[in-house]
């Protein structure tokens, strides 16, 4: 590795790092300081629904002009802008209870959710660029840094809280972003490209595209979904406490940060694996969900022990679809006549940070409807039930494919011998 992919892998990392951090910081506490504040549980819900719906619109737009604006002062911006706003979200307990604390908070979240994805989009686009060769190892080692800031967030949230009050670790974790602003001017080189022609709709119209998105879809749809009704069915089921719950996410994340490299290295290897890959996990995740809650009709008694262990399978088998999907995308989209540049690094990640964004408003909202309205046990098997879907239509269309490759074999085989045959006479030496 030269010193330059050297750099710009510790800036990835620290971009990964703090902006995740800083997502994942709200949820020990942010919910009961806004019920003092007299929002509704709905509102909340919606407040942390808000970013990712933004996250999504912000990415489509600026991976789609991500040559225009540069890739590096988007990533800056971004972070700065970020920062930023983290920094004054802890300034809201002194705003006015009701309409102006929560039109406030909708605001801040979201200019705070397009600087974040400036900066994941961009993060995305300069890792694929400064290695062609090796995306899916350097998002699985990127994926380790999202993992930490994940696990982090909420323990150090909660005690920086409890110890402090609400606006410290808010100002702390803004000024850890604003640190990161300097550190990526100096090592970060520009990078020249040409913008393109190529559209995002071009891009979607294709078959293999619109399925790897839709795993992308399910996987963040199930973790944001675990975010938001975990915590609450532990703690009625197993009546566990608030730092117990913490340490029950902590079975997602760590498993899925831990096999993030190891995957990401196997899935450059042996290229041909990834899709076994993408629907192996799929399988894996969509049983392990329906064992969580367990689902009634299996008949099986919830237990404390099972949970756990289906927590960290869950995070195995997210982990495992997940690496392969950006390089697949890539190759997906470079076969179809993408040129290969940074207009078309920039398209990819920005449709990967859209739907995964999609993903994680979808499986809060919708996964806390479904629990409100029947429990946590259907809700989360109609997760996996979404993942065996995604899982089932890959085994499909790549049946398929295989079954047209040995077509096109044949056809070619044909062809070639029926030449053969027409040039044999000619070719023969004459016979006496």
């Amino acid at each position: 590795m030269t010193r330059q992919q050297i750099l710009t892998l510790t800036a990835m990392a620290s971009i990964n790092f703090s902006s995740m951090i800083c997502y994942s910081i709200l949820g020990p506490f942010f919910p009961h300081e806004a019920e003092k504040k007299g929002v509704s549980q709905a509102v909340i819900g919606l407040i942390f629904g808000c970013y990712a719906f933004c996250t999504l619109v912000g990415s489509v737009v600026l991976g789609k002009y991500i040559v225009q604006i540069g890739a590096k002062f988007m990533l800056i911006g971004g972070l700065f802008v970020s920062g930023g706003c983290t920094v004054l979200f802890g300034f809201l307990d002194r705003a006015p209870e009701g309409t102006v604390f929560i039109v406030l908070c909708f605001v801040i979240r979201s200019v705070n959710a397009v600087g974040f994805a400036a900066a994941v989009t961009s993060s995305f686009a300069v890792s694929a660029k400064v290695f062609p060769h090796n995306i899916a190892t350097i998002l699985g080692f990127m994926e380790i840094f999202t993992g930490i800031g994940l696990i982090l967030g909420p323990p150090l949230g909660g005690w920086l809280y409890q110890s402090f009050g609400y606006e410290i670790p808010f100002i702390v974790l803004g000024c850890l972003l604003f640190l990161t602003v300097p550190l990526n001017m100096w090592i970060l080189p520009s990078f020249d490209a040409v913008p393109s022609q190529a559209s995002f709709f071009r891009l979607c119209s294709r078959v293999k595209i619109l399925l790897i998105c839709f795993v992308i879809f399910t996987l963040s749809s199930g973790i944001g979904f675990l975010d938001a009704t975990l915590s609450l069915f532990a703690m009625e089921k197993f009546s566990m406490s608030t730092g117990s719950v913490g340490l029950l996410m902590i079975g997602v994340s760590l498993p899925y940060g831990a096999a993030s490299p190891i995957f990401g290295i196997i899935s450059d290897k042996y290229p041909f694996i990834r899709r076994w890959m993408m629907v192996l996990g799929g399988m894996a995740t969509a049983v392990s969900f329906c064992l969580l809650g367990p689902v009634p009709v299996l008949h099986i008694e919830s237990q404390l022990w099972l949970t756990v262990i289906m927590l960290v399978v869950i995070g195995f088998s997210l982990c495992m679809t997940c690496i392969p999907t950006f390089a697949e995308m890539l190759i997906c989209a470079y076969e179809n006549g993408f040129e290969e540049g940074l207009s078309t690094l920039g398209l990819v990640s920005g449709l990967f940070s859209a739907v995964w964004s999609a993903g994680m408003f979808f499986g809060p909202t919708v996964g806390g409807y479904i629990t409100q309205k029947l429990n946590f046990e259907w809700s989360a098997a109609a997760q996996g039930a979404l993942a065996f879907l995604a899982a089932f239509l890959q085994i499909i269309y790549f049946i398929n494919e295989e079954m047209q490759k040995r077509r096109l074999q044949q056809s070619t085989r044909t062809e070639s011998s029926l030449i053969t045959e027409e040039k044999s006479p000619l070719l023969s030496p004459a016979h006496h």
